[in-house]
């Protein structure tokens, strides 16, 4: 499956070796202690898939490939959802093409520069200033926060009389006072931890979750439109008089409907498309304001 690429090369101080493996789509830059990986955006729905993948430090982005220091093409074994499989990891050159384009994404490079861990912090960063949704000592939860992008821009706004906590099922380094709970949200040992995290409620539940994509747009589309549900469900349930919700939404088949059932529970719905959104992508990212509990 050529979609499919073990995380490519990563410039770092050290020599080990990184263990995931990603879906060929746009991707994200994260910053992990002292290196620089790689790993799904969630402008195109995907996300990291957990694996395993041996790749050697060092890559020729600027040459347009994925090619080892000596030239040779390197495989890799990947292990994970789809068994064992090997892969070359210089074979496509449409890889390189979309690699080459991630690191000249404006976005990618700033964060690099500025020490945010994913280019969808800026995504946040224009939310916050056009709508001003986070404040201080407001009580936020964060899902699908890996790497932790959103995160790093929240914790400093709220402070520490607020409350933040995050939520991923890949591991993420800690930011800040955020509590990080690695676990789906769909289980519901990790619905209990925050339930315990939040025992009065929360004022904010920010989602940029995004699914694992199977190429099938169809099933695609409403595995997000779920991720958006789920997240819904979840405010009606922990949100106080007057909170915010603000998710990822991929335009397509249940888009409407899904509107049609944040207007029963907020008083307004606004849409934005941050800059660094990429134009492409069929995501934009929905604030549904002053929650409505419905036995009021």
């Amino acid at each position: 499956m050529d979609a499919l690429i073990a995380l490519v090369f990563v410039q770092s101080r050290q020599t080990n070796l990184q263990q995931f493996m990603i879906e060929k789509s746009a991707i994200e830059f994260a910053q992990d202690r002292c290196c620089y990986a790689l790993i799904a955006d969630g402008d195109d729905g995907f996300q990291v898939v957990r694996a395993g993948a041996q790749v050697l430090s060092g890559f020729a982005v600027q040459h347009g490939m994925l090619n080892t220091p000596g030239g040779e093409d390197r495989k890799c074994t990947v292990r994970g959802r789809w068994g064992q499989k090997e892969k070359n990891l210089a074979r496509s050159k449409s890889s390189g093409r979309w690699l080459k384009e991630h690191f000249q994404d404006p976005y990618v490079q700033r964060a690099m520069k500025e020490g945010y861990r994913s280019r969808a912090s800026y995504k946040l960063l224009e939310i916050q200033e056009k709508d001003r949704i986070l404040r201080r000592g407001m009580r936020v939860l964060d899902l699908g926060a890996a790497p932790g992008g959103w995160t790093q821009v929240a914790a400093p706004i709220l402070g520490p009389e607020g409350r933040l906590v995050a939520v991923d099922r890949l591991a993420m380094d800690p930011v800040g006072d955020a509590l990080v709970i690695e676990g789906d949200i769909y289980d519901e040992a990790v619905i209990a931890q925050c339930r315990e995290a939040f025992p009065a409620g929360i004022d904010l539940l920010m989602s940029d979750m995004a699914p694992n994509m199977s190429g099938i747009a169809s099933a695609d589309q409403a595995r997000a439109i779920g991720l958006c549900e789920l997240s819904l469900d979840l405010a009606q349930e922990w949100l106080v008089p007057g909170g915010a919700l603000l998710m990822k939404v991929f335009m397509g088949a249940g888009a409407e409907e899904l509107r049609r059932a944040l207007k029963q529970s907020f008083a307004k719905i606004v849409v934005r498309k941050p800059e660094a959104s990429r134009a492409r992508s069929a995501e934009q990212y929905w604030l549904a304001l002053d929650f409505r509990p419905r036995h009021e």
